[in-house]
């Protein structure tokens, strides 16, 4: 079997040259060979997704780039949006005027082969007309173009990192009253129209949800949930979501609670499928929790998660299966009321014996 090496070697000689079809049947039988999750399956998918195009087969090339989407590398993720992009554009037509027509004159087809042949006397050579007149001295840029530049580019950065931002904060630092907030902001002129859809049927489903509604922006506020009820709502919002996307989209909870008679730990893991929603560029999708007491996550070399303490802060990626579990431990309340309660009953009952033992230190009557 060929080297990685060999084989790109010979597949991006095969696309210089123009031969996209024995690229594309050179590469076919291999690709499997290199997962798409490993730089080398990436590249040699980025080379066979060149060739189909060039062939105008169009629809194998999509298979391969939503491979591509699904990686865990942001460049390959960007580097595959934008072939879908350049794969769904439509085909311009180029107006007839466009085109040069160049008629052939009827003397010029009897004119003999000897009547073309070149002079023979040489032709000066042709310099281009320079002279040494100055144009003066280079000037500047005026000092308000640097603050010009600098305002757009502050203008660019909301827009560039998402024109939605969509964020809720779940604190569950009292296990058995649990605070939900959700919030949207539009870094838009004004709302799109699913958010006006989402707003809508979200005061339908929770009338009795704390709602406030701006310009640009909306929030949903529940309090003194329990676990279940906490867990309902995040399913009923996402499936709201998916309705207004159209597009399946599925969260999966999971949670368990193991006892050690002073102590609970709690184990949480959130699945938030949303690889069908491919083009969801535009969104910026942040989950934050606050917890009782300090967190522990299992996968710490995930990028989009950010742990201080007890405060979790997951960035969710569209197009992408995220996911995220974490553990904490907290004190077992009702227990430790009960042991308080013992402990000050057993201290009054101590005190009043030896109290007793003590004696009044009273004048007694002497006895009989």
């Amino acid at each position: 079997m060929e080297s990685y090496k060999q084989v790109v070697e010979k597949a991006e000689l095969a696309l210089i040259k123009g031969e996209y079809n024995f690229c594309i049947e050179y590469l076919y039988p291999i690709i499997e060979s290199y997962p798409p999750s490993s730089k080398e399956g990436a590249n040699l998918r980025t080379i066979l997704i060149t060739a189909l195009s060039g062939i105008n087969k169009n629809e194998e090339a999509k298979i391969f780039c939503k491979e591509l989407l699904k990686s865990l590398d942001y460049k390959v993720r960007e580097n595959a949006k934008y072939l879908m992009e350049i794969i769904d554009s439509p085909e311009i037509k180029k107006p007839e005027n466009w085109n040069i027509n160049f008629e052939s004159n009827p003397a010029l087809d009897k004119t003999s082969l000897s009547s073309l042949k070149p002079n023979n006397h040489k032709k000066g050579k042709k310099f281009i007309d320079t002279s040494n007149i100055p144009t003066g001295q280079t000037k500047p840029f005026q000092k308000g173009f640097i603050f010009i530049i600098s305002l757009l580019l502050l203008l660019l950065i909301p827009l560039l990192s998402g024109c939605v931002k969509v964020e809720d904060t779940l604190d569950i630092s009292e296990i058995d009253s649990i605070y939900n907030n959700f919030e949207i902001e539009s870094k838009y002129i004004k709302k799109f129209p699913w958010q006006i859809n989402f707003e809508q049927k979200i005061k339908e489903i929770f009338p009795d949800g704390e709602i406030s509604t701006g310009e640009l922006d909306f929030s949903f506020k529940n309090k003194n949930l329990s676990m279940e009820t906490a867990q309902e709502t995040f399913y009923k919002i996402q499936k709201i979501a998916g309705e207004v996307f159209g597009e399946s989209t599925d969260l999966k909870i999971d949670s368990i609670e193991n006892n050690f008679f002073f102590l609970k730990k709690y184990n949480f893991r959130i699945d938030f499928d949303l690889q069908n929603l491919l083009y969801g560029e535009d969104l910026e999708l942040t989950l934050n929790i606050v917890n009782p007491n300090k967190v522990r996550v299992k996968d710490l070399e995930n990028s989009n998660v950010e742990v201080s303490k007890n405060f979790i802060k997951w960035q969710i990626i569209p197009g992408e299966l995220n996911s995220l579990e974490f553990s904490f431990w907290n004190w077992n309340k009702l227990l430790l009321g009960f042991l308080l309660i013992l402990l000050l009953m057993s201290i009054a009952y101590f005190l009043r014996f030896y109290r007793y033992q003590i004696g009044s230190n009273f004048p007694e009557l002497p006895s009989n």
